[in-house]
């Protein structure tokens, strides 16, 4: 836990921003009838019955200092998935980056390791060499800031979406109107903090 509040504590740097990452699910689901428009005095309206149309995986990273997101939709979540997400960070956004310190929970996916299952050894090593990774404790995933902005994706998307297209261009429109405004995270649980209020997740030493 210690290891992660240090993280968000440095100072910012271009050449090592803190980047949090996470991913969901999100079920697709259709309509069997049409939807009834909201009317003065009656919101819009959805019949019960609905058509289940698979599960889109959402990949988030979030760098809370620069109020920045980016949000890919995947049909699954699988190694390669989260690889092709970090490499297009890696050289895209933060080409110019010397590292970056990556923030996120222990998912057998999210490590350097699924790299090496994606690219060449030798590409592999040179993505792996730019990250430094903090990992969230067991039961501590609240710890990663990207779960707020999925916590504000999940709210702010329609109840239901029936294909993975229309996923896409709501999330693209939300992306897009968060990252105009910098939506920032401004977090205030420090080490300090944690030592007094957590002190019970910490080993004792008896004499």
């Amino acid at each position: 836990m210690e290891d992660v509040l240090a993280a968000y504590q440095q100072p910012p740097d271009p050449q090592r921003p803190v980047v949090c990452l996470d991913e969901t699910s999100r079920q697709l689901i259709g309509e069997v009838r049409e939807v009834l428009p909201a009317k003065p005095g009656a919101v819009e309206r959805y019949d019960s019955v609905y058509v289940r149309n698979g599960v889109a995986n959402l990949f988030v990273a979030f760098e809370p200092l620069a109020g920045w997101r980016q949000v890919t939709v995947t049909d699954t979540r699988k190694r390669g998935d989260w690889a092709y997400f970090v490499e297009g960070l890696l050289e895209g956004r933060y080409r110019n980056a010397e590292r970056v310190v990556l923030v996120m929970d222990q998912l057998n996916t999210h490590s350097p390791a699924s790299l090496y299952e994606a690219f060449t050894p030798e590409k592999a090593k040179r993505l792996a060499d730019r990250l430094e990774v903090h990992y969230t404790p067991k039961h501590g995933s609240w710890l990663n800031m990207a779960e707020i902005e999925l916590s504000v994706l999940t709210r702010d998307l329609p109840a239901r979406l029936a294909t993975r297209a229309a996923l896409e261009q709501h999330v693209a429109a939300w992306e897009q109107y968060r990252n105009q405004r910098e939506r920032k995270a401004d977090w205030q649980f420090t080490t300090a903090q944690a030592r007094t209020k957590l002190r019970k997740l910490y080993p004792t030493v008896e004499d």
